[in-house]
């Protein structure tokens, strides 16, 4: 199992030999790893270590099978208080409890962006990879200079030694793709396995208003009434609704809850990464007998006596599967003591529900309908089959050449494709904004899977932004005692009294408070509440899904004051806007601020209320940072507001005459890191230049003449692994680390984002920022800063997916880091950011008709509350390849793809990933022509549901991360690698392929309206030259920029009521701004142009430009099917993929 197997060939032998389903390059080299199971016992502890894990990690798989020997926790070390309050007023603990060293151990944890769990030889398979002085005059500062200033002991820093196992590049054992054999280590028998992914409390925070996180409450009042479905509701062909609704029958009491609410308070040790020894790949081998645990999951003690470590993990019930059906229900627990009101309130049944209306996101209206009431005789006669009927999804089937229909981009914004259910069940499903799938027809089976050579994976947003929100206050959160899946509108209520999992098909009893439906005033219509009614929803959580008190929001802030960055500006732009913005920081009376500045040496800051003003504190050994009075430093920030105000109008001019040119990042880093650990937060970081002193210092590794060899990857990868060690130290103290860097100089991005990456931080590029070179980009940074400052924030937060049994998740992308092998740890999430997991078919679907999908995401509120946020969506199943390829969403398959190329550019080399993207177009038209075409027909001959899949990889192929050529610095690349697994899906793909307009014609026709503005809606036009005309204008939205070219011979009126210039020639070379007119066509354009901004949390800047300008070169590069210095024009493209379709 250990040996190597390869086999290297050209590219026909490897597609002879390859086999169905694999995620090709070009070098078909895959490593080796246990699917899942445990290891044989002979197996030595070294070998365990390095066996089946990517990032570090060998766990345990998620099958859909029993597990052995589950992982969980002692129950004597789950202290969950049921009677705490949830937010605590005053300040919060400084100074915890020693926490004890954490230390990561390989086979138990994954690291990184993108995590595979178990490898397997399927198509979608993940890609493996493998003290000094001050210089000059000291800072002239109002502030008080303390003197020499004495070590304060400090809580313990978590030294987490990271395996070698988890490095980047780290070389595993090579497979061959066509010689693989699975065994019993790398894959269980089908016979074992049972209910998929353990369970994961999800919750998201509510829509924020425009002065912060402030929360709206109004009474739930969505319709829950609808017309009767009738015997026929199922549309003919489609899949069956999977509900199936009470009948009347005699009341039945439910089983009584076993064993006593969980009693006593929360403990106040943080909880961190499992202790050294507690391998994913050893510990199940030990005995263990499990004891029922009051949230419902399950505790284990080893037979030895020895304990378990308390985590997230039992709190959210458990990661391991081994919940057996002989478990007893949970106990209902006591309703908690809420921070505030939250709905209403019953004497005798507690559950309340509201309606969360915030001033931002898209407006998705409270989904109201009725599951309907047929008995179990209706159902069946009202089943058509599982095939789908040409009648319904012909469309997606409809061949077309794209070698004559070229013009297949439509004119209006691409719909995701509506999954084949009927349609009261459809409407009652997740948002594809929110929760989307690249098949909405899932394989019955992986060889079909296989056959169909498309990626089966999900794409998730899952705290966007969101208008309205049912938010349920209730004693009870129901969920399957099984699988711990939440209830949701796709469950099937077997009775008023019973309710079967849509997930893993155990049967469970319906809680008495339950019964009652506070909206509705009715008893005995438990599938009437809202939980049951809507797809998304969000719980307060009561006091067992804590392990210590809700956590008060921290927000520490550092600041480069370099001589380089002085000179930038940045910092008046930065102390300004944090200004205007201080009371709009999403938190209440328990908020806390800290403030940090680094050049060679570490300045603190004393705010300490009752000061005449800030004190500054000068750490000049940065080779053993320590903390001087740390319980001055992080302040409250309604106490101190005034200090904290002084210090930010002061700070700009402090630095102004300093000669410092060196940067000591990594030890101000390890300060902040210290100072913030107590309580967890988020730490804000601002730099602008490579770090150049004390640990963490980089070297420059860019040269220009190399800068983009297809070859050279060395240079995408960490040049240390500091930066990813101390952020999985922040992540097990609930510590995010956002990277804002400002820099006109390589700064080593590969390297500096590790610190966001593995902490579930954001990273913000701002390349060559300055305030009198380009002013475009101090608005962009203002706008961004201020959406950052006051959007919504969850702290301490953990995410995971479950799917029905059958199904399972073995790859993960975007920034968070694996805990318990399945459970996502966010100790900050925010809703701008996006996720995207890879999935295979275990067992076969053969008696299923539907699939669910759920995410559940367990957080912190900026209020203190505990949240849970779930979102569910039902896809059916289908047996025919026809099917397959009828419900692909062509922007779901492109952006997985896209995510895992960017793990084969690391993994392997750029031009592999290439290389892999153009076969994936490759292999599934391939797989199309000779399965589902019966007649040859020459040209390129697609399914209308892929027709624009080769459009959108040559875009790909163009874009930023894995263009060729000398125009893209490698900062700039790394940046859009980090955009592409950190963006929600719908504004990767428009940096991807961005939108064309023509603008100098807007007209009402087909405007939208949007709060009393007209808003017109333009056609969008292919992305070539062919489509300009000299006397035009036409908008290029590229996501994060907009071009707006004006041909020569453009009319005038557009020049002189939009533009404001009297002629051509008039335009200004930098025209960053519209010029705001009394013409309808001023108010049209710029209104266009601002509802475009409207649509997404970052700002986009604006160029005019004109034929003379420099930044028409960046213009044409975007007009993906024209050919460029680097890639083919689309039309060469689908040439190359009709070659070697053909062959």
């Amino acid at each position: 199992e250990g040996g190597v197997s390869c086999a290297l060939g050209g590219r026909d032998g490897a597609r002879a030999r390859a086999p169905p389903g694999s995620w090709r390059g070009s070098e078909e080299l895959e490593a080796t790893g246990a699917a899942c199971g445990e290891l044989p016992a002979a197996m030595s502890n070294a070998e365990k270590v390095g066996y089946g894990a990517q990032n570090g990690g060998a766990g345990q798989a998620h099958s859909n099978g029993p597990v052995q020997h589950p992982l969980m926790m002692h129950s004597a070390q789950m202290s969950v208080g049921q009677g705490y309050h949830p937010a605590f007023p005053g300040p919060y603990p400084h100074q915890l409890p020693a926490k004890t060293p954490v230390q990561p151990v390989s086979g138990h944890l994954n690291y990184g962006g993108s995590q595979n769990i178990s490898q397997r030889s399927i198509y979608p398979g993940p890609i493996q990879t493998p003290n000094r002085p001050l210089m000059g005059p000291p800072p002239v500062a109002p502030l008080q200079h303390v003197g020499p200033l004495s070590r304060m002991p400090l809580t313990a820093q978590n030294s987490a030694i990271m395996p070698t196992s988890s490095a980047p590049g780290t070389a595993f054992p090579p497979q061959s793709e066509w010689q693989h054999s699975p065994s019993s280590m790398s894959r269980p028998p089908v016979g074992s396995q049972a209910n998929h992914v353990a369970p994961v409390a999800g919750t998201i925070l509510s829509q924020p208003s425009s002065s912060g996180n402030t929360l709206t409450t109004n009474q739930y009042v969505a319709s829950l009434g609808g017309s009767s479905l009738q015997n026929s509701f199922m549309r003919s062909g489609s899949a069956p609704l999977p509900v199936n609704q009470p009948v009347p029958s005699t009341y039945q009491p439910g089983k009584p809850p076993l064993g006593p609410p969980p009693t006593g308070g929360p403990s106040l040790v943080r909880p961190s990464i499992p202790p050294p020894g507690l391998s994913g790949s050893t510990v199940p081998q030990r005995a263990l007998s499990t004891v029922a645990h009051p949230e419902g999951g399950v505790s284990a003690s080893p037979i030895d006596g020895s304990s378990v470590q308390n985590s997230y993990d039992a709190i959210e019930g458990g990661g391991y599967m081994g919940l057996f059906a002989s478990h007893p229900a949970p106990p209902q627990p006591q309703n908690p003591k809420m921070g505030r009101n939250v709905g209403y309130s019953y004497p005798t049944l507690p559950p309340g529900y509201q309606s969360v209306t915030g001033t931002s996101g898209t407006q998705f209206p409270p989904q109201s309908y009725p599951q309907a009431s047929l008995g179990p005789n209706q159902l069946t006669s009202s089943v058509g089959g599982l095939s789908l009927h040409q009648n319904q999804q012909h469309e997606g089937l409809r061949q077309i050449n794209l070698l004559q229909d070229r013009n297949v981009l439509p004119p209006t914004p691409l719909k995701p494709p509506v999954p084949n259910l009927h349609e009261d069940i459809q409407k009652l499903n997740c948002s594809p904004e929110l929760f989307r799938c690249t098949l909405t027809n899932i394989p019955q089976t992986q060889a079909l899977l296989n056959k169909a050579k498309l990626p089966l994976g999900l794409l998730l947003h899952p705290f966007k932004d969101l208008s309205q929100l049912p938010v349920v206050t209730s004693s009870t959160i129901v969920r399957c005692r099984s699988c711990r899946t939440y209830i949701n509108p796709f469950v099937n209520f077997l009775d008023q009294r019973r309710w079967k999992c849509n997930l893993c098909y155990r049967v469970n009893d319906v809680p008495e408070e339950f019964m009652y439906n506070p909206v509705t005033r009715v008893y005995g219509e438990p599938h009437k509440r809202p939980e049951v009614q809507n797809a998304t929803i969000e719980f307060m959580a009561p006091s067992e899904y804590m392990l210590r008190p809700p956590q008060p929001p921290v927000y520490l802030f550092m600041f480069d004051v370099s001589h380089n960055a002085i000179e930038t500006g940045y910092l008046n732009t930065v102390c300004k806007t944090l200004l205007d913005n201080l009371d709009s920081l999403p938190g209440n009376t328990r908020t806390k601020v800290g403030f940090i500045t680094f050049d060679s040496t570490i300045h603190f800051y004393s705010l300490q209320e009752g000061l005449s003003q800030p004190q500054m504190l000068i750490v000049s050994d940065i080779e053993d940072v320590f903390i001087p009075m740390p319980e001055n430093l992080l302040v409250n920030l309604n106490e101190s507001k005034e200090l904290i105000q002084d210090l930010l109008r002061a700070l700009p001019q402090m630095f102004t005459k300093s000669l410092e040119t060196q940067s000591a990042l990594g030890p101000a880093l390890q300060a902040a890191y210290k100072l913030i650990s107590p309580t967890g937060g988020r730490i804000t970081v601002f730099q602008s230049q490579l770090p150049s002193v004390g640990v963490g210092m980089l070297k420059p590794r860019e040269e220009s003449n190399q800068r983009t060899s297809a070859k050279d990857i060395q240079h995408l990868t960490p040049a240390t692994d500091f930066y990813k060690k101390l952020a999985l130290d922040c992540s097990g103290q609930q510590i995010a680390v956002d990277l804002f860097l400002l820099s006109g100089q390589y700064s080593d991005l590969a390297s500096l984002c590790c610190i966001s990456r593995y902490s579930a931080g954001s990273v913000f590029y701002y390349q060559s920022f300055h305030h009198q070179q380009n002013p475009d980009q101090v608005e962009k940074l203002e706008k961004e800063l201020k959406r950052y400052l006051t959007r919504k924030i969850g702290f301490e937060a953990v995410m995971r997916i479950r799917c029905t049994k059958g199904l399972s998740i073995h790859t993960f992308h975007g920034h968070f880091f694996v805990r318990s092998t399945d459970l996502l740890s966010l100790p900050n999430v925010n809703p701008d950011a996006g996720y995207a997991v890879q999935m295979a078919v275990d067992e076969s679907l053969t008696d299923t008709q539907v699939v669910s999908f759920q995410s559940a995401l367990l957080y912190t509120s900026s209020k203190g509350e505990r949240r849970i946020r779930v979102h569910t969506m039902c896809l059916p199943v289908a047996s025919s390849l026809a099917d397959i390829y009828a419900g692909a969403d062509v922007q779901a398959i492109s952006g997985l793809l896209a995510n895992m190329a960017v793990d084969r550019c690391i993994s392997a080399s750029l031009s592999d990933a290439r290389d892999a993207l153009v076969n994936a177009v490759i292999d599934s038209f391939s797989a199309y022509r000779s399965t589902i075409l019966s007649i040859q027909q020459s040209g390129l001959t697609a399914p209308y549901s892929l027709r624009l899949f080769p459009l959108f990889v040559l875009a790909l192929l163009k874009q930023k991360a894995f263009q060729t050529g000398t125009r893209t610095r490698l900062d700039e690349r790394t940046y859009a690698m980090c955009q592409i697994k950190n963006q929600p899906l719908m504004y990767l793909m428009l940096m991807t392929h961005p939108s064309l307009y023509r603008i100098d014609n807007l007209t009402d026709e087909g405007a939208l309206s949007v709060n009393d503005r007209t808003i017109p809606q333009p056609h969008i036009l292919q992305l070539s030259v062919e489509k300009l005309s000299r006397d035009g204008a036409f908008l290029m939205d590229a996501g994060s920029i907009m071009y707006l070219w004006v041909g020569k011979n453009c009319g005038q009126d557009f020049l002189s009521h939009v533009l404001g210039v009297p002629n051509y020639a008039s335009i200004p070379q930098n025209m960053t701004q519209l010029p705001e007119l009394d013409t309808a066509e001023s108010a049209r354009t710029v209104a266009f142009i601002s509802w475009l901004r409207e649509q997404r949390p970052f700002f986009p800047t604006l160029h005019v430009i004109r034929d003379e300008n420099s930044l028409k070169v960046s213009f044409l590069q975007n007009m993906v099917e024209d050919r460029t210095e680097s890639a083919l024009s689309y039309y060469e493209f689908l040439l190359h993929i009709q070659q070697q379709v053909n062959k």
